[in-house]
C-alpha cells in the first residue's frame, strides 16, 4: 500500500503563522503537522509515501528528506501552478500503481485507516472516502450514503437549510490507480469537486466509510490552539515528545527547570529549554525546542515555537507565538494575540487581545499595540544606545550578528587600522569578543588583544598601545542577561554619533569590506596589559602619603573580576583592605543592585572594623559608591561634588560637570576662584568633553578621569584626605547644602518633540537647550530630557528646598502630561 500525501497548502487563514512557513510545517506539539501524518500512517503499514508540494516546497524537502530519518521513504511532486487535489496526485501517477491512500498533510487525525481500507477491498470500491461525524458541519463538504455506504449525494458546505447528514469529507481516499485515467496531465481537476461526481455520475463503486476518532482540519488559529489542547488532554493519539514526569505534564531532553518555577499540567515543554524561578507555566500550554523563560514570567493557554525568549516578569494569556520571538521584561500578550516569528516586543509593551503581528515586527518599549500590523520591518529606532550597544546575551548578541558588527565597523575604518579588543572575565563576552575579531579581520584590521580586564583598562590600553579604535566586551552591570559592546576612539573616549551611524548604515546595507586573503593580518596580544594600567594609575599617586599613615577601608566588589586591580594596588600602597564576605558564585554575575542590598551590611563593618571609608565598586570597575567612616553613603551627587571638590582645592583645572549636577558646585567654584564647564547628562559627551579638554590644555592630569573609574576616584579621595590630614566626613562638610529631585514620566515616541517644543514655546523663563530643556526659576531650575532608549522623558530638578524641588518635579509632570494627552 502507498500513500499520497497533499502538502501544497498556503495556510493563508492562519497567518502571520504561515509567512515563509507551508501550513503542514507548522508545529503541533513541537512536531510539524506533517509528521504527525507519517507517524500515522506508519502505524497502518504504509512506508511508501509521495508528497505532492507547491508553496514553499524545500522546506518541507529540507525538513523530511527521503524519509529514511522517520523510517519510510518519500519522493515528491512539484505542482508548478496550482492543479487542484487530483491534479496534483496526477502528477505522481508513475509511482501509483496499485491502491493507494490520499491524505492532507495539514490535517490532525488519529483515524483507523487499516479499517478505512479493509472497508474499500471488501466493497471492491474504485474510490472510498473517509467520513466522520461532526457537531457543526457548514464549513466541510457534506455526504451522503445508501444504507449500502455507497455514495448518493455530495453538497459542499451547505447552509443549515441543506444540512441533510453530519458525517463530512475528511479529505481522506482509498483510491485504485484508474481514477487518474479520467482527466489529462496538467489539467486543473479536483476530487470532490470533479472527480467524483463524475464518478457518481457514471455508477462507479463510490463508497463512503464513516469513522469514529479525531480529525481536526485545522483551517484557522482557533482550531490550531484547540488541537494542542486536544493532544494535552489526549482526545487525540498522537506521541508527545518528551518524558511524562508527571500525569499531563511532558518535559524534553536537557531541559532545566528552576527551583520555584510552577508547573500546571496539561503541559509540554521541549528540549533544551531554561524555566526560571518563580515562573509559572499554566495549563494547556505547550513550550517550543530551545525557549528561554525569566524569572517571573507567566504563560497561560499559549503555544510557543522554537526558540523563543521570554524575559523577567512577561506574560502570555492565550497568545500563539512564531519561532525566535522575543518578549522582553515585563511585557505583556493576551488572549488571541499572534506574534509572527522573528518578532520582538520591547519591555513594558502591550498587546492587546486578538491582535496579528506579521513577522519580523519590533513594538517598542512601553507601547501599547490595540490593532494589527502587516507591514514593516524588524529595525529598531537605532542599535546604539546610551553606551554602546546593548541586548540580550546569546539572544540579541550572537556570535553571528558581532562578527557583523566587527565587519560593519572595520569596514569604516582604513586597511590595517589598529583596533583594541578586550572583555571582562566571563566566558560569553570572550566568546563575543573573539567573534568581533573575526569580523574586523575580514575587513583587513590588525586587532590588538588586551585579553580580559575593565573598561578603565580598556580605555587607557587604547591610548597607549597606539590603536586608533577599541571595542570592550562586558556583561551589563544592570541587567545580568545583557551584554554590551563599547566602542572607543584613539584616546580611549566614547566613539562619536556620527561614527555610531555610518556602523549602523553599514549593517543595515550589508555592505561590508572583504579583504583578499594576503591583507588579512594575525591579531597581536598584548602581555599584561592589566599591571601597565596598575602602573599608570600608582604613578598619579603620592605613594608615601599613604604608606605613612596605613588606612583601612572596606569594599564589596567582584573579587573574581577585580582582585587583580584591587588588592594588590591598596596592599602596594600600605592600605589594610578588608572584603565584605558575602556569597559571591564565581560563574554567576551581579547586577548593580545585588551589590546595593548590602549596603548595610558594608556600613556597619565600616564603623566596626574602624575604616576610613567603604566603598562597592561596579564589576566593570567604572561606577562608585563610596561610604565615610561613619558609615553614611554620598550619593551619586554628593560624589560628584566631592570630585568636583578636591579638583577645585588642588587647582587642577575647571570642573567638568554633567547640566544635572546642583548648583553647590559653582558655589564651590567662586570659594576657590574657579570654574565650572557643563556638559550633557550622557557618558559619551561628559567624557569626550573632558577628554578633548586635556588635548586642548596639553595636560594630562588624573583628576578629570575620577568619574569614570571607580578605583582611581577611591585612591584619589582617600589620598586627599591623607595628605590634609582630615576625616572623609570632615571634607564632606566643606560641600553646601543641595536639594535634587528627579522623576520618570511616560511619553510616546511619537510626543517626545512636542513636549519638549511645547515647553519652549510656553517659557518666560531663562532657558538653557544644551540637552534637553532646562528652565530656571527664582527659587530653583527643572530640566526636562527625553530619554533616547526609552519611551519616557525625564525631570531632574533642584530647589532651596527639598519641598521646593519635589514642587518644580510636580508641576513639570503635570505640564508634560497634559501635553501628551492633547
Amino acid at each position: 500500500m502507498k500513500a499520497i500525501i497533499m502538502a501544497g497548502g498556503e495556510g493563508t487563514r492562519l497567518r502571520p503563522l504561515t509567512c515563509g512557513l507551508p501550513k503542514p510545517m507548522m508545529p503541533v506539539c513541537n512536531r510539524p503537522m506533517m509528521e504527525h501524518i507519517i507517524e500515522l500512517l506508519k502505524k497502518h503499514g504504509i512506508s511508501e509515501i509521495g508528497v505532492t508540494l507547491q508553496y514553499l516546497p524545500e522546506a518541507i524537502k529540507g525538513y523530511f528528506g527521503n524519509g529514511s530519518e522517520f523510517e519510510v521513504f518519500m519522493r515528491y511532486y512539484v505542482e508548478e501552478v496550482p492543479l487542484g487535489t487530483a491534479g496534483s496526485v496526477k502528477n505522481a501517477q508513475e509511482f501509483l500503481d496499485e491502491t493507494f491512500v490520499v491524505i492532507s498533510g495539514d490535517a490532525l487525525t488519529d483515524l483507523d485507516l487499516s479499517k478505512a481500507i479493509a472497508f474499500h477491498r471488501k466493497k471492491g470500491a474504485i474510490a472510498t472516502l473517509v467520513l466522520t461525524p461532526v457537531a457543526i458541519p457548514l464549513e466541510y463538504g457534506v455526504v451522503i450514503t445508501d444504507k449500502e455506504a455507497r455514495i448518493t449525494q455530495f453538497l459542499e458546505k451547505p447552509g443549515w437549510g441543506e444540512v441533510f447528514s453530519d458525517t463530512v469529507n475528511t479529505g481522506i481516499y482509498i483510491l485504485e490507480p484508474e481514477v487518474l485515467d479520467y482527466f489529462k496531465p496538467g489539467q486543473k481537476f479536483d476530487f470532490s469537486k470533479d472527480l467524483f461526481p463524475i464518478l457518481l455520475k457514471e455508477k462507479q463503486p463510490l463508497f463512503g466509510v464513516s469513522l469514529a476518532g479525531y480529525w481536526c482540519d485545522i483551517g484557522n488559529l482557533q482550531q490550531y490552539v484547540q488541537a494542542h489542547q486536544d493532544c494535552l488532554t489526549g482526545k487525540v493519539s498522537i506521541n508527545i515528545p518528551g518524558q511524562q514526569l508527571a500525569p499531563g505534564v511532558w518535559v524534553g531532553e536537557n531541559t532545566q527547570i528552576q527551583p520555584g518555577a510552577e508547573i500546571k499540567g496539561p503541559i509540554l515543554i521541549g528540549d533544551n529549554c531554561k524555566i526560571g524561578s518563580g515562573a509559572l507555566i499554566d495549563t494547556y500550554s505547550v513550550i517550543g525546542n530551545n525557549c528561554l523563560m525569566g524569572e517571573q514570567a507567566t504563560v497561560k493557554r499559549s503555544v510557543l515555537w522554537d526558540n523563543v525568549y521570554l524575559g523577567h516578569g512577561s506574560a502570555l494569556r492565550g497568545a500563539v507565538l512564531g519561532s525566535s520571538v522575543k518578549i522582553n521584561a515585563n511585557a505583556s500578550v493576551y488572549e488571541g494575540a499572534v506574534i509572527g516569528s522573528g518578532s520582538i516586543i520591547k519591555e513594558r509593551a502591550l498587546l492587546k487581545p486578538d491582535v496579528k503581528l506579521w513577522p519580523d515586527k519590533v513594538v517598542e518599549a512601553g507601547a501599547t499595540v490595540a490593532s494589527s500590523l502587516v507591514w514593516g520591518t524588524a529595525k529598531p529606532k537605532s542599535l546604539f544606545g546610551l553606551e554602546g550597544i546593548t541586548g540580550l546575551t546569546n539572544i540579541d548578541i550572537t556570535p553571528e550578528f558581532a562578527t557583523r558588527v566587527g565587519a560593519a565597523f572595520g569596514t569604516n575604518m582604513p586597511i590595517g587600522t589598529r583596533i583594541g579588543l578586550s572583555c571582562d572575565r566571563y566566558a560569553v563576552s570572550q566568546m563575543i569578543k573573539e567573534a568581533l575579531a573575526c569580523g574586523l579581520q575580514s575587513t583587513g584590521i590588525e586587532v590588538v588583544d588586551f585579553n580580559t580586564g575593565t573598561t578603565p583598562m580598556h580605555r587607557y590600553a587604547v591610548q597607549s598601545n597606539q590603536c586608533q579604535a577599541g571595542i570592550h566586551v562586558r556583561v551589563s552591570s544592570k541587567w545580568v542577561d545583557k551584554i554590551n559592546l563599547l566602542f572607543t576612539n584613539e584616546r580611549g573616549g566614547n566613539i562619536s554619533r556620527g561614527q555610531e551611524r555610518k556602523i549602523e548604515n553599514t549593517l543595515a546595507r550589508e555592505d561590508v569590506r572583504r579583504v583578499e586573503v594576503q591583507r588579512i593580518l594575525p591579531p597581536i596580544t598584548i602581555p599584561q596589559v592589566a599591571d601597565s594600567y596598575m602602573e599608570h594609575l600608582l604613578g598619579g599617586i603620592h605613594t608615601e602619603t599613604f604608606k605613612k599613615i596605613g588606612q583601612r577601608v572596606v569594599l564589596l566588589y567582584d573579587r573574581h573580576s577585580l582582585d587583580p586591580f584591587v588588592a594588590g594596588t591598596l596592599a602596594s600602597l600600605g592600605i589594610t583592605l578588608d572584603n565584605l564576605e558575602v556569597d559571591q558564585t564565581p560563574q554567576e554575575p551581579r547586577n548593580w543592585y545585588w551589590y546595593e542590598n548590602y549596603l548595610q551590611d558594608l556600613a556597619t563593618a565600616v564603623q566596626n572594623k574602624g575604616g576610613v571609608a567603604g566603598a562597592v565598586i561596579d564589576p566593570n570597575g567604572d561606577r562608585l559608591i563610596l561610604l565615610d567612616g561613619l558609615g553614611n553613603v554620598i550619593s551619586d551627587e554628593m560624589l560628584t561634588a566631592l570630585i568636583s571638590l578636591i579638583i577645585l582645592k588642588e587647582n587642577a583645572g575647571p570642573v567638568i560637570v554633567p547640566v544635572t549636577a546642583p548648583k553647590a558646585i559653582d558655589e564651590l567654584a567662586h570659594r576657590y576662584r574657579g570654574s565650572v564647564v557643563r556638559t550633557k547628562t550622557s557618558q559619551q559627551d561628559f567624557l569626550n568633553k573632558i577628554m578633548n579638554h586635556q588635548i586642548l590644555n596639553n595636560e594630562t592630569a588624573q583628576h578629570y578621569l575620577m568619574n569614570f573609574d571607580a578605583l582611581l576616584a577611591l585612591l584619589k579621595i582617600l589620598e586627599f584626605c591623607a595628605r590634609e590630614g582630615i576625616s572623609l566626613e570632615e571634607l564632606m562638610k566643606e560641600i553646601p547644602s543641595f536639594f535634587l529631585n528627579q522623576k520618570e514620566v511616560e511619553v510616546p515616541w511619537e510626543a517626545k518633540g512636542r513636549v519638549i517644543r511645547s515647553i519652549i514655546e510656553e517659557q518666560a523663563n531663562e532657558m538653557e537647550l544644551l540637552d534637553g530643556v532646562k528652565v530656571y526659576h527664582n527659587n530653583g531650575w527643572a530640566l526636562v530630557l527625553p530619554d533616547p532608549e526609552e519611551p519616557l522623558c525625564r525631570i531632574f530638578t533642584e530647589g532651596d528646598s527639598m519641598e521646593i524641588a519635589e514642587e518644580l518635579t510636580h508641576f513639570y509632570t503635570h505640564k508634560i502630561r497634559q501635553i501628551v494627552s492633547s
